[in-house]
């Protein structure tokens, strides 16, 4: 009993050593995660057929945000035609703990052009394609922090920060409990 209770304590003195650590998340891997999960399409209040392809990542670090840009294709449904143009959206970056992701929040669409439209079209345009933006990024995490990555030295942390820095993203993980 007296060995058991040794053990236990010298285990729990040991996580306590490892303490908080980081994770890095260079920029490439991230692109490389995005990559994957493109091109996207969706109809937009039942008129526009919006098709997201090329996304590129970039780092805001002096805002701790991130920026995203897609290339977008617009079709009307009851039109012959379709309009090309792009779109940044950023966000801040925030934790969800149930999920164990780093996820963008406060999206905010930073810039949309689409070529040869009127002012006022594309401003019409500009809600539909940010409606499907902000669904991607709600329902899509930028980072899934693997169980992995979560575990050292036997013992199992939890994320607790994420910044940006000028070559990616930095999460802080701290043991659990």
């Amino acid at each position: 009993m007296f060995l058991l209770a040794l053990a236990a304590t010298l285990l729990a003195a040991c996580a306590s050593l490892i303490g908080p650590r980081d994770i890095e998340l260079p920029l490439a891997k991230l692109q490389s995660g995005l990559d994957r999960r493109f091109p996207l399409s969706g109809r937009m209040l039942e008129v526009f057929d919006i098709e997201l392809t090329h996304p590129q990542l970039a780092l805001q670090a002096q805002a701790d945000r991130v920026a995203l840009t897609v290339d977008a294709s617009v079709a009307p449904l009851l039109v012959r035609q379709s309009w090309r143009g792009s779109m940044t959206l950023s966000g801040r970056l925030v934790l969800d703990p149930a999920r164990n992701a780093v996820m963008l929040a406060e999206p905010r669409v930073d810039s949309f052009t689409v070529d040869g439209v009127d002012p006022a079209r594309q401003r019409q345009l500009a809600l539909a394609v940010n409606v499907l933006m902000r669904k991607i990024v709600t329902d899509a995490p930028l980072y899934q922090i693997r169980p992995e990555e979560l575990r050292y030295g036997g013992v199992q942390f939890v994320p607790t920060r994420v910044v940006t820095t000028p070559r990616g993203l930095l999460v802080s993980v701290a043991p659990a409990g």
